[in-house]
């Protein structure tokens, strides 16, 4: 009886024991947490990914810490240099933004960081399947808008570049209306899609924002890679950049409206 009796109470003694355990170490894991931040905000990366490391291991259920030490490794990611060790600290963010979407995966944090470093180490149609999950689930946010038609124009850009030189020419941004009609077919199955689909996301991110001058900047640059397709038809190349040289006056106009208003705003909103 009497040893029967002391079984649920040893099992009660070493829940109490591990409970207390498990307490001290989500503190402990919470005060790495701080150093981390601490540490991050003073750039010092290495210390921080220690941290953030050591909370994790402490607390393995503690969600911040994995998002800081997966943002602690994207801060350190070098855009388009593919040396070994960039394209590693990229995976660890990666591995580490996707723990998080493994559990949420709604997770906004970690989508937009993945297509973030998926655009820095050059894997565009990555990059633009995360911005899309985004939109999924923010259809307002106009930076997605924006990042996925800044992609297809990257790559159209990047299409037309290489398409040319074959052809003996660089890039004019005025339709090139000197390139072949090789040159001229090769970039119309290169880039019809990629600009339809440029120029309808970054409109979509100036209906949303108004103001957004980098989006307009980009919708006249497709515009230009929008002229390198109209090649029997010369009178739409020139309205393609009459349409192009429109959006510039807007993105000029839309700058100045926000420096103002940042002006303004630093100032307290006082006018004089």
């Amino acid at each position: 009886m009497k040893l029967t009796a002391r079984i649920p109470l040893t099992a009660a003694l070493l829940a109490l024991t591990l409970g207390s355990a498990t307490g001290c170490n989500k503190l402990k894991a919470r005060d790495q947490l701080t150093k981390g931040v601490q540490a991050f905000k003073g750039a010092n990366f290495e210390e921080a990914t220690n941290h953030f490391q050591n909370a994790v291991a402490l607390d393995p259920n503690y969600d911040d810490a994995k998002i800081y030490l997966a943002t602690t490794y994207a801060s350190q990611v070098v855009p388009n240099l593919d040396t070994p060790e960039n394209l590693k600290i990229a995976q660890n963010a990666l591995d580490g933004f996707n723990g998080v979407l493994a559990k949420d995966p709604s997770n906004l944090i970690a989508l937009k960081q993945i297509a973030s470093i998926d655009r820095n180490i050059k894997k565009f149609d990555e990059a633009k399947e995360y911005e899309k999950k985004v939109i999924a689930i923010a259809p307002n946010d106009p930076e997605a808008y924006y990042t996925v038609g800044f992609v297809d124009w990257t790559l159209s850009y990047k299409n037309a570049i290489a398409i040319l030189a074959a052809d003996g020419l660089t890039d004019a941004g005025d339709g090139n209306p000197k390139k072949s009609k090789g040159a001229c077919a090769k970039l119309q199955a290169a880039n019809t899609a990629l600009v339809a689909e440029g120029m309808q996301y970054l409109q979509k991110a100036i209906d949303i924002n108004p103001n957004y001058d980098d989006a307009m900047q980009y919708l006249q640059l497709t515009y230009r890679r929008k002229a390198d397709l109209e090649c029997p038809d010369d009178n739409a190349r020139k309205a393609d950049l009459a349409s192009a040289d429109e959006w510039i006056q807007k993105a000029m106009g839309a700058r100045k409206a926000n420096e103002l208003a940042k002006e303004k705003k630093n100032a307290g909103g006082v006018q004089m």
